[in-house]
C-alpha cells in the first residue's frame, strides 16, 4: 500500500508492521520496560490516563503526550529521554527495506508514532492550549461534526468567534444587513424570510411613503405613523396635504403629485392629465354625447319628446343658475348639473379654450335667454370634466326631465335622486361594459380630445375612470343620494325598471 492510502484516518499517524529482526527488536523492548520498572518514579510527573500503554504481542506501541514544562522532574526528563531514543529506533526501522504498511482497516491496532506538521494530508490542528497537557506537536482528534462554514463568505470559521443564527453560523463580519450592506452588531436585529436587516433599516424599508411629496410618512403625536388613503385609487398620503396647498382633480378626486403638474380651469378647480385627456370643453364638443344619451333612454322605452336644450357652462354661472332648483348632482360639495325649469339667461360656453402650460385660456362664453315651454327649461352641466363623468351627469339630469314631463309629481327627494342615480349607474355600467370588450361606446360622434374616443373607443384609463364613478354612485353616504340609489337599486333589481317607476307613480315610493 502506498503512503497516501494513510491519508483516510482522523489523526495524522503512521501504521507499521516490524518483519526485520524479531528478537532485536523484542530485546531492546524489554530492555527499555525493565528500565521504567526499575525507576518507577519516571511516571510520576505524568497526568493519570497519560502512561505508555503496551499493545500485547504486537510489536506496536502509543507514545503519550510529554509535557514541556521548564521545571520537569529529573524523573520526567529520564523518561523523556528514554521515549526519544525508542522513536529514533522505530523511525530507523521504517527505514530498512523489508518494513511494509499495513493492510488491514482496524484503526484501534494503530497508534500515532510521529508526524510530519507541514503536510498538508492531515487535518488541521488546534491552537496548543486547547490540550493542557500535550505539547504542541500532539495530535489532534479531528472531528468532522464541530467544522463550520460561514453562511456569508462560505469560508472557514475555525477557531475564531462566531455568530449563530437560523440554524447556521457567520463570521461577525459577514452577518449583513440586506438594506444597507453593512454587519449587524446590534444584539436585536429584523429578519423577514432569510434575510436579515438592522431594525433601524427594515423600519426604513417597510416604513410607507406619501405619494404625493414621496417622503416617509410622519408619525403622530402618539408616536404612530397616521396617513390618509383614498378608498378606489388607494393613494396614501400625508394627512397634512388635506389641508394644504396640494391640488385635488376635480374628477377622480386624486391629489396632485410632486412630479406631476394638474391642469387648471381658471375657476378654481383643477383636473389631472388623465381626466383632461377626455374632457368636454364647450357645448358643441358635448352635443354628440347628449344625443346619444337621449338614444340610450329610447331603447328603453324611456323616449324624450320634447328638445330640452343643454348647455355647458362655467362654475359661476351654474352656480347662479342653482338659485330655487334643488335638483341637481349633488355628490361633491358643489352642483355639477342641473334640470332647469324656470326661465332663466344662462352664460354658456361658445368656443373651446385652449391650453397655455397648465392652464386653460381663451374661454368664450355668450348670455343665452331660456323660455319655458315645457316642464322643463335647459339642463345644465359644468365645463371640463370627463367624458364619462359629463355623460353620467345627463343621464342623472335626464332622468329628472323625464320624471317632469311623464307628470311625476311631488316626489320626495330621496326617491327622485335615487331613481335618477340608478339611470345613471346604468348608463356608466353600459359604456364600461362595452368599453371592457372593446366595442364602439354610444358616443361613436363625440367629439374628444382623446384619439381612442374620437374612434369609438375607450382606453383602459377611461374604462377605469367610468368603473370610479360608479364606485362614487355606489358608495356615495348621503341620505338623499347614496342611500336613495341603494333603495332605487335594490327595487329595480328586484321588480325591474318599468314596474319600479310604475310603482313611483302610483305611491310616491320604492315597491318593497
Amino acid at each position: 500500500m502506498s503512503s497516501s492510502s494513510v491519508n483516510q484516518y482522523s489523526q495524522p499517524c503512521i501504521y507499521g508492521h516490524v518483519v526485520s529482526s524479531y528478537a532485536e527488536r523484542k530485546s531492546r523492548f524489554m530492555k527499555w520496560l525493565t528500565k521504567i520498572f526499575k525507576g518507577g518514579s519516571v511516571n510520576r510527573g505524568l497526568p493519570r490516563g497519560h502512561q505508555p500503554q503496551f499493545l500485547g504481542d504486537e510489536n506496536m506501541f502509543w507514545r503519550a503526550p510529554l509535557t514541556t514544562l521548564d521545571d520537569l522532574s529529573k524523573a520526567n526528563k529520564e523518561k523523556e529521554e528514554l521515549d526519544h531514543a525508542t522513536a529514533v529506533s522505530l523511525t530507523e526501522d521504517l527505514k530498512q527495506p523489508g518494513y511494509k504498511c499495513r493492510t488491514d482497516n482496524d484503526e484501534d491496532l494503530g497508534r500515532p508514532l510521529s508526524h510530519d506538521l507541514s503536510s498538508s494530508s492531515y487535518p488541521p490542528y488546534p491552537p496548543p492550549y486547547s490540550l493542557p497537557y500535550a505539547p504542541s506537536y500532539a495530535p489532534w482528534e479531528y472531528n468532522p461534526r464541530s467544522y463550520r462554514i460561514c453562511s456569508g463568505c462560505h469560508g472557514d470559521i475555525g477557531s475564531g468567534n462566531c455568530l449563530g443564527c437560523m440554524g447556521t453560523f457567520f463570521h461577525p463580519e459577514c452577518f449583513l444587513c440586506c438594506a444597507c450592506g453593512y454587519p449587524i452588531t446590534e444584539h436585536e436585529f429584523s429578519l423577514s424570510g432569510n434575510k436579515t436587516y438592522h431594525k433601524s433599516c427594515f423600519r426604513e424599508m417597510t416604513r410607507p411613503k406619501c405619494e404625493v411629496c414621496y417622503q416617509f410618512i410622519p408619525t403622530n403625536a402618539a408616536g404612530l405613523i397616521e396617513y390618509r388613503c383614498h378608498p378606489f385609487w388607494s393613494q396614501k398620503y400625508c394627512p397634512s396635504h388635506e389641508h394644504d396647498i396640494t391640488k385635488r382633480c376635480c374628477s377622480c378626486e386624486r391629489l396632485e403629485q410632486w412630479n406631476a403638474r394638474y391642469v387648471s380651469l381658471g375657476d378654481g378647480r383643477s383636473l389631472c392629465l388623465e381626466c383632461m385627456e377626455s374632457a368636454i370643453m364647450d357645448t358643441g364638443d358635448c352635443q354628440p354625447l347628449y344625443h346619444s344619451i337621449r338614444d340610450y333612454y329610447e331603447g328603453m322605452n324611456m323616449k324624450i319628446e320634447q328638445q330640452v336644450p343643454m348647455l355647458l357652462v362655467e362654475r359661476q354661472a351654474l352656480n347662479e343658475a342653482i338659485g330655487g332648483e334643488k335638483h341637481g348632482f349633488h355628490h361633491m360639495p358643489e352642483t355639477r348639473g342641473l334640470c332647469l325649469s324656470e326661465e332663466q339667461t344662462i352664460t354658456s360656453l361658445l368656443k373651446r379654450p385652449r391650453m397655455s402650460g397648465c392652464k386653460v385660456v381663451g374661454i368664450r362664453t355668450r348670455p343665452q335667454t331660456l323660455t319655458q315651454k315645457y316642464e322643463v327649461t335647459a339642463i345644465l352641466v359644468l365645463f371640463g370634466l370627463p367624458r364619462l363623468l359629463t355623460g353620467a351627469i345627463l343621464a342623472h339630469e335626464l332622468m329628472h326631465a323625464w320624471l317632469r314631463l311623464k307628470g311625476f309629481r311631488n316626489l320626495s327627494l330621496e326617491v327622485e335622486e335615487g331613481i335618477c342615480q340608478v339611470l345613471s349607474y346604468m348608463w356608466l355600467e353600459s359604456e364600461v361594459m362595452l368599453g371592457s370588450r372593446d366595442m364602439p361606446s354610444t358616443s361613436t360622434a363625440s367629439s374628444s380630445s382623446m384619439s381612442s374616443t374620437k374612434k369609438g373607443f375607450k382606453s383602459g384609463v377611461e374604462n377605469k375612470l367610468g368603473e370610479f364613478f360608479m364606485h362614487q354612485i355606489a358608495h356615495d353616504t348621503s341620505p338623499t343620494y347614496g342611500g336613495g340609489f341603494r333603495a332605487a337599486n335594490e327595487a329595480v333589481n328586484k321588480y325591474g325598471l318599468r314596474f319600479t317607476l310604475d310603482h313611483i307613480r302610483l305611491t310616491g315610493s320604492f315597491p318593497l
